[in-house]
């Protein structure tokens, strides 16, 4: 089969054009800002991709089927020409893999406002290191580059078990199911439920609809695992249709995590399996959440291998685990200084994320920088929100809200105000005008006060202006 996909240096869409090359079918695609490091993924694939968007150039390659990415929209060129002459069928990425991969196995699909990266990381880890040799070879499609992984994404064999991250954002101009839908869930992970997708969804219970026909996708024999220590799942849980066990640190969670202990060595935690066995976990990775993660992967491997025994399940990959790029990832360590960069775009994460460090470099003077980038951090619903997340920080730097132009002032994320108050509150706080702005500031300070050691985290799901590997060079 040719597939042509449409936005393909998406980190999806790349990824699954390269699952659909190692299966034999012939692919190419079309982009814009064709750079690394997905171009040369693509490019180590042997993936035509060409610049920009061309009708003529699409009928002429005449393939069978057209994979349209979330981010292509009406007035696309070859999006108007698809539907005015209707040549060459087209599907949404979702459906794509739906029909192609996940319909011959059996998956994990991992779902929730945070987590789903490291999640499904883990599971892939603990699924490739588990597998027996004589069995199906586990898949994995992951939304982020892992460390302890050879790729994001991992076809598997037939009749093996697959890990997918469940995301909730829509699948495409034409589809406005959640991406999660068509994913077939064995069995699914529900890690946490808070509002997002802003853009998308118009409030907390629009979320929890989609979540709620998601659950409704697992057969009889499969099992739903849910945050316990999350009210809004737990009121979700249980459903009568199949199997549902509960992760959390509360007494009555059917999988626990108990004794959880960070220092600056690291974090430690026992876990106790459903069926009372326990095992001890020492690792690198900071906080309670990532336990949380940690245990709902190890379950959801567990069940999917061997339904009767989860618990014997060998956690020892744990011990050296990396996760995932820029999710708490140090950049940088010299005497005096650390350096982390993490995706986090969520009062959530960050504020878990922030205890997490305060743990980890008790009595150093702790740094957040923040850009306000995602469709949703971008407006005023979590102004008082990353406020009181952000003042976890002795010192904030805020970086100027991500194109504001597209939201009314009323309903714009105020920096200044955040940084007023967020100065009373004993964080100072400095609301940068730009991203240079931010840069001098930050290299002052760093430099200039070195009176306690320094940990500096900056929090951005897009680039930070690219000025991170600039302020590394500065004060390295």
């Amino acid at each position: 089969m040719k597939i042509y996909f449409m936005g393909i240096c998406g980190t999806a869409m790349g990824n699954v054009a390269v699952l659909m090359k190692r299966q034999g079918h012939a692919v190419s695609g079309s982009d814009t800002g064709i750079y690394p490091p997905m171009s040369d993924l693509l490019a180590g694939a042997g993936i035509e991709v060409m610049e920009g968007f061309d009708p003529q150039r699409l009928e002429a390659l005449a393939p069978d089927t057209v994979v349209i990415g979330n981010a292509m929209s009406r007035g696309n060129p070859e999006v108007e020409w698809l539907l005015e002459t209707r040549k060459i069928p087209f599907v949404s990425l979702p459906e794509l893999v739906s029909r192609e991969i996940l319909s011959a196995r059996r998956n994990i699909v991992v779902s929730g406002t945070h987590g789903k990266t490291t999640t499904t990381s883990l599971a892939a880890t603990l699924l490739t290191r588990n597998t027996p040799a004589h069995a199906p070879r586990p898949g994995w499609m992951i939304g982020g580059v892992p460390r302890d992984l050879p790729t994001g994404a991992e076809l598997g064999e037939a009749g093996g078990p697959f890990v997918i991250e469940g995301d909730e954002y829509d699948s495409a101009f034409f589809d406005k199911r959640s991406k999660f839908i068509h994913y077939q869930p064995r069995v699914l992970v529900m890690n946490n439920l808070e509002f997002d997708h802003g853009d998308i969804f118009r409030d907390l219970e629009d979320i929890i609809r989609s979540f709620r026909h998601l659950t409704r996708l697992v057969p009889q024999g499969g099992a739903i695992l849910y945050n316990a220590d999350e009210p809004t799942l737990a009121a979700m849980m249980p459903v009568p249709w199949t199997r549902c066990l509960s992760v959390g640190t509360g007494e009555n969670a059917d999988c626990r995590i108990v004794d959880f202990s960070e220092d600056a060595e690291g974090s430690r935690f026992t876990l106790r399996w459903p069926g009372g066995e326990t095992t001890p976990v020492a690792w690198s990775l900071p906080g309670l959440f990532n336990a949380r993660n940690a245990a709902m992967a190890a379950l959801a491997a567990g069940l999917i291998l061997d339904p009767l025994k989860p618990a014997s399940l060998d956690l020892s990959p744990l011990r050296d685990f990396l996760g995932v790029k820029r999710r708490q990832e140090v950049r940088l360590a010299r005497p005096g200084l650390t350096v982390l960069e993490d995706f986090g775009h969520h009062p959530t994460a960050i504020a878990q994320t922030l205890v997490s460090l305060r743990a980890r470099y008790p009595g150093w003077q702790l740094t957040a920088c923040f850009e306000p980038r995602s469709n949703t951090a971008c407006t005023a619903h979590f102004q008082s929100a990353f406020t009181e997340a952000l003042a976890g920080a002795d010192e904030c730097f805020l970086a100027p809200v991500h194109r504001p132009d597209r939201y009314a002032e009323d309903n714009r994320l105020d920096t200044d105000r955040m940084a007023r108050d967020l100065s009373a509150q004993g964080t100072q706080t400095r609301a940068c005008t730009s991203f240079d702005d931010l840069l001098d500031s930050l290299t002052t300070a760093t430099l200039q006060d070195t009176s306690r050691p320094r940990c500096v985290v900056v929090f951005s799901n897009g680039a930070f202006g690219g000025k991170l590997p600039e302020y590394l060079s500065r004060v390295e």
